[in-house]
């Protein structure tokens, strides 16, 4: 099992630490569809474990232009800070041994594990039976468990999963899996593997639909705002981004923004796209 992540301390940032030390390929994640490379990072004096996953690894896919997933997925955490919510580890694209990639922070998961749906104490994903999902969750759907029978796929009624919930229909998240969830030390909940992200058509796939159609909370309507103000042409986030997605990205970006402070809820299944990501964990 790796060590535990070390977020920096003193004068050097996570993101200065993955942008200029020197990346050593430790070990490859097999069980991951692109390649994802098992990092060490080291700058004066600093160390720390990261994710790294070449350009070069990326499979094609119909819908993204080849080539740009790890542009997304720095550009996934280029937004989570603009929000405020720090939901995606520190994320950088840069060259390393096997050519330009995304770099991220490694973080340890705890013990629980979050993309397990079985329910029990700090558990995020749950199958329960009956059709209502119980005191402090949220119901998803009904899930094929075998042998002709189903069971309710609920999540927890949990802040931090709001707040992803939000993060994703900004970015328009095509692939919200349970294993894309790591609660971590402090209570901390990140979200990882962002590269099927802010497409111009609507491909927003989630376990996280329990908050469907209610209000948007005070709090993210505030993120919200600021994320729109930040977002305008010039602003130094706009700037950033133009650099990772396309302009016509960028754009449906903005008006994703304005329709949810618009709309004021949290969005719904379209229709027009399957509502779960294949497999859900």
């Amino acid at each position: 099992m790796p060590a535990p992540e070390r977020i920096p301390t003193g004068s050097l940032t996570a993101v200065e630490l993955l942008t200029k030390g020197e990346l050593t390929v430790r070990g490859r994640i097999r069980e991951a569809s692109n390649a994802v490379l098992y990092c060490s990072v080291a700058y004066e004096g600093e160390s720390a474990h990261c994710v790294y996953k070449p350009v070069a690894g990326e499979r094609p896919l119909w819908d993204f232009p080849d080539g740009t997933l790890a542009q997304r997925e720095v550009a996934a955490y280029e937004v989570s800070a603009a929000l405020g919510w720090d939901l995606v580890p520190p994320t950088v694209l840069r060259d390393g041994p096997y050519g330009e990639g995304m770099v991220q922070l490694w973080i340890e998961e705890l013990a629980e594990d979050a993309g397990d749906p079985d329910q029990g104490e700090g558990a995020l994903l749950a199958l329960v039976d009956g059709e209502e999902p119980g005191e402090g969750w949220k119901s998803v759907g009904l899930a094929d468990v075998g042998e002709g029978r189903t069971a309710l796929l609920v999540h927890a009624d949990d802040e931090r999963l709001r707040r992803l919930a939000v993060l994703d229909a900004v970015i328009n998240n095509g692939d919200r899996k349970g294993g894309h969830l790591l609660p971590a030390e402090g209570g901390r909940l990140y979200g990882i593997d962002h590269g099927v992200t802010f497409n111009v058509d609507d491909k927003l796939r989630t376990l996280l639909w329990g908050w469907a159609g209610e209000p948007l909370t005070g709090e993210a309507v505030a993120a919200l705002t600021r994320l729109a103000a930040a977002l305008a042409p010039g602003e130094p986030l706009a700037t950033r981004l133009a650099e990772l997605i396309t302009a016509a990205e960028l754009e449906a970006l903005r008006d994703r923004v304005a329709g949810l402070l618009a709309d004021g809820v949290h969005r719904s299944p379209s229709g027009e796209w399957p509502p779960i990501p294949w497999p859900p964990v």
